[in-house]
């Protein structure tokens, strides 16, 4: 395919993925859900993907447009038959290279068009064709856009270890940083955000998996996995003081904001950004279903970062903070220190929040006798043995 000769395809092109979660979403407005449906099928109908056009009206409940659908047909119908007269003339008169490039030239197309059973069982057959052990991860992860492009994540998770065991036979470098763009894309999909992290940031410098995602969203993803997930001078060290996202950061929308008004503890300009990242999360195909949970624990973070700061402090003074009313402090506070989150407690009376975190040498003492009984413990089971 002539697709392949430019590098990783974007096959499945995630983009339309993207269009059709947007076309269905109730959390964007009614002017978007329109643009993206015009778009989403302007491009099915222009790459001729009947399958895919078959699942997309009834997400959308629209009606089938007939005569669009047959002219989907007969392209489709045309370069399957191409494809087996290749597959057919390499059979008979080539060799082994020349089969396994139209057996997968058959499962891409059979990907581009949206047909997800088909192209998978025609990926498995190519590989099963295919020596190279490059040329066979490269199949792998044509399966794993599959899975991302349908949000399979069975299909996802067993190619993923399939592509670990073949790397550590012997993937090249650049294969090694693929698979870690692919995982943690995979992993921030299902919420595992401190399993994302490292692999992002490691990456940063190194990516090229654009047929999965632009470099600007591969860094948002990055600086919003490691914004929940690590402590503070980590995150100026991984985040605020790196080149690679201090390059691009000022491009992303209320990003920028985001980081920097955390670590900074400007947190009224914080509690402003993270408004608009939620409505950023709430468009985000990956990201959507875990908005409210990633807003929370933000939120959380950010008093613990302010609170640790003092022994008491006023609702008053941490309301003024963050921009807003004494009542929500003392509701959203609340809350969270019910469920454990944030240690401390609310005086009502004199409107103080008072913190009880453990003293750090108190700590020690407790975590050094503890380990000390284990020991006395495995001691006087080994003289026990030994007596015996």
């Amino acid at each position: 395919m002539s697709d392949l000769a430019d590098g990783v395809p974007k096959i499945p092109d995630l983009e339309l993925a993207n269009l059709e979660f947007l076309a269905v979403s109730a959390d964007v407005d009614a002017e978007t859900r329109r643009n993206a449906r015009q778009t989403l099928l302007e491009s099915i109908a222009s790459n001729n993907m009947t399958p895919y056009y078959k699942k997309v009206v009834e997400d959308l409940h629209e009606p089938i447009d007939a005569a669009l659908l047959a002219k989907m047909e007969q392209a489709n119908a045309e370069e399957l038959k191409k494809l087996e007269e290749k597959l057919n003339d390499a059979t008979q008169n080539l060799g082994e290279t020349e089969i396994s490039d139209a057996l997968a030239a058959t499962a891409y197309y059979l990907s581009k068009i949206g047909d997800k059973e088909k192209a998978v069982a025609a990926f498995r057959l190519a590989y099963d064709k295919t020596g190279p052990l490059g040329a066979r991860i490269d199949l792998l992860f044509a399966v794993i856009r599959i899975g991302l492009f349908f949000k399979d994540n069975d299909l996802i998770s067993r190619d993923i270890d399939k592509v670990k065991d073949l790397i550590e036979e012997g993937g090249d470098w650049d294969r090694r940083n693929r698979l870690k763009v692919y995982r943690g894309l995979y992993l921030i999909s299902i919420r595992d955000f401190k399993g994302a992290v490292n692999l992002f940031l490691d990456t940063l410098a190194t990516f090229t998996s654009t047929e999965v995602m632009e470099y600007k969203d591969f860094v948002r993803y990055a600086v919003l996995t490691a914004a929940i997930t690590l402590e503070r001078p980590e995150f100026k060290k991984k985040v605020v003081n790196a080149p690679e996202i201090l390059e691009v950061l000022h491009e992303i929308p209320n990003l920028e904001q985001f980081a920097f008004s955390l670590y900074r503890a400007n947190y009224s300009q914080f509690f402003t950004a993270l408004a608009l990242v939620e409505q950023s999360l709430k468009r985000d195909r990956m990201l959507a279903a875990h908005y409210r949970y990633y807003i929370r624990e933000m939120r959380i973070k950010a008093y613990n970062q302010l609170l640790q700061s003092y022994r008491s402090v006023t609702i008053a003074l941490v309301a003024q903070s963050f921009g807003v009313s004494e009542e929500y402090i003392d509701a959203d506070l609340s809350r969270f220190i019910a469920s454990g989150r944030i240690q401390a407690v609310i005086d009502k009376v004199g409107g103080v929040v008072e913190t009880n975190r453990a003293d750090g040498k108190n700590r020690q003492y407790v975590e050094t006798i503890r380990n000390g009984d284990a020991l006395l413990n495995k001691i006087q089971k080994l003289g026990r043995v030994i007596n015996v």
